[in-house]
């Protein structure tokens, strides 16, 4: 039996393309979000809640900017159109918004004087560059790689969104 089969349900909702494409977009988003910000060594409460703010709006908008997307290029699909198919493509990119939760809850809670505020961005870098790892490990497990072969490929996943971060917050 492969291991596509032997999935449990959460599993299965993880290995989805949809799920795979929000989180990685997500994480990526994220980090890049909160590399931007911080770039120029400002890291009091106020701008870590700032910081937590802006990748709150920037999360919403490319989620319902690829919902958009989706919604339009499923246009001349017959199953896919009127207002049920607009939310449900909407609806569709809940992963994108989960990825960045820890990265917000890490920079609200800084804004908020619950941990240091100073440094936040390497911590929440760190484990969005863990959550990359993890993603390219399931979707390596989830195609029937050995797990060798899958852990190799977590490893050179996240040291791929670690470039994309580190190129977006010079260009930004």
């Amino acid at each position: 039996m492969t291991t596509r089969h032997t999935l449990n349900g959460l599993s299965r909702v993880a290995a989805r393309p949809n799920v795979l494409f929000g989180g990685v977009y997500g994480a990526v988003l994220a980090s890049s979000m909160v590399a931007a910000l911080t770039q120029y060594g400002r890291a009091s409460r106020a701008d870590r809640m700032y910081d937590a703010q802006w990748l709150l709006i920037t999360a919403a908008a490319s989620a319902l900017a690829h919902g958009y997307a989706h919604l339009i290029a499923r246009r001349g699909d017959e199953t896919h159109h009127g207002a049920v198919a607009a939310v449900r493509a909407l609806a569709e990119e809940w992963p994108l918004l989960l990825a960045t939760v820890p990265t917000l809850v890490m920079l609200f809670g800084a804004g908020l004087g619950w941990w240091n505020y100073a440094g936040i961005e390497y911590v929440a870098l760190g484990f969005n560059v863990f959550l990359l790892f993890a993603w390219g490990l399931t979707a390596a497990r989830v195609s029937g790689r050995t797990w060798a072969r899958s852990l190799l490929l977590g490893v050179g996943d996240s040291l791929l969104g670690l470039i994309v971060v580190v190129a977006n917050a010079l260009i930004k």
